[in-house]
């Protein structure tokens, strides 16, 4: 174990040994291994967007072998799916590469802001995974029946060992389409994840609109010029950096947009990103390009 992972670590107090491990497992593991810094790929695009709107662009994304494979040819730190995905392949790449189990999902074409519990603490445990991931929805009208599902599963998850990561999305309620990506709407929707007891968070990269209006005062002196310093805003919001950040790719985007936004988020002290749509929607060798030279700007190599 390298110092700046037993330094991260060590910010999880009152964290079992047991659980503990399982977050080395991933921040040690890969071509980002012991730098402190992650990349993992998600693939739970199937449930929510359907799969000719995730895999037809690139039709070899429809098998999860396909998926398997990129996570652990490209190096990276985790790959993270829903139940089946990662049944699919579970006894082919057992022990190859670091899982997170996507325990609850939603679909497009509901009308309700909330997802459904699709997997079990115990599923992640048969499966090996190191930890299991949970999306929560601030704003919606169903947030308070996730907040206790998690501080369920959480509970049952660190009883067996296994981490919890926390997709932290705001949308529903008061929030406006603009306001989902609020500064003040994202560094809350981390700190809301952070006391739910995340042990990774993974949140959406924050413009510089503040949409609460109790919160403008607040923020008036805040420098948010630059995505670099919105990204430092929500690390600082997650127990000042004592939680383990990730951010999400997004909706897919040409590849210098990608890239800077990985600049951007090492540069305010983020922990890496958690990108699906942006690697996966391209031919496997474009998609190991890409990955390869994330992993180099994580490094500050490029």
């Amino acid at each position: 174990m390298t110092p700046i992972v037993k330094n991260i670590l060590d910010k999880y107090e009152g964290t079992s040994p047991a659980v503990k491990a399982n977050l080395a497992r991933i921040l040690m593991h890969g071509k980002l291994g012991g730098t402190g810094k992650l990349l993992i790929l998600p693939v739970d695009q199937g449930f929510e967007h359907g799969p000719a709107r995730s895999f037809a662009i690139n039709p070899a994304a429809y098998d999860p072998h396909y998926h398997y494979q990129i996570a652990i040819d490209a190096g990276l730190s985790a790959y993270a799916a829903p139940l089946g995905m990662l049944e699919a392949g579970a006894d082919t790449f057992a022990g190859q590469i670091p899982t997170i189990l996507k325990v609850n999902s939603s679909n497009s074409w509901a009308t309700s802001i909330n997802q459904a519990q699709t997997g079990s603490v115990e599923d992640a445990l048969r499966l090996g995974c190191a930890a299991i991931g949970f999306t929560i929805y601030p704003g919606s009208d169903h947030i308070f029946e996730m907040m206790e599902q998690i501080r369920a599963l959480r509970e049952e998850a660190a009883a067996a060992g296994l981490a919890t990561v926390i997709w932290s999305y705001p949308r529903g309620g008061d929030i406006s389409k603009d306001g989902e990506l609020a500064l003040d709407v994202g560094a809350y929707a981390a700190h809301m994840a952070a006391l739910l007891g995340a042990h990774i968070i993974k949140v959406k990269l924050p413009t510089a609109h503040i949409e609460q209006k109790d919160a403008k005062k607040a923020y008036e002196k805040l420098d948010a010029s630059t995505q670099a310093k919105r990204v430092a805003h929500v690390v600082q919001s997650s127990f000042a950096g004592r939680r383990v950040v990730v951010f999400s790719g997004g909706a897919s985007k040409g590849s210098d947009a990608v890239y800077q936004d990985a600049r951007d988020i090492r540069d305010g002290g983020g922990n890496g990103s958690i990108i699906g749509r942006n690697t996966f929607q391209r031919e496997r060798h474009e998609a190991l390009e890409m990955l390869a030279k994330l992993i180099a700007i994580y490094k500050n190599e490029e």
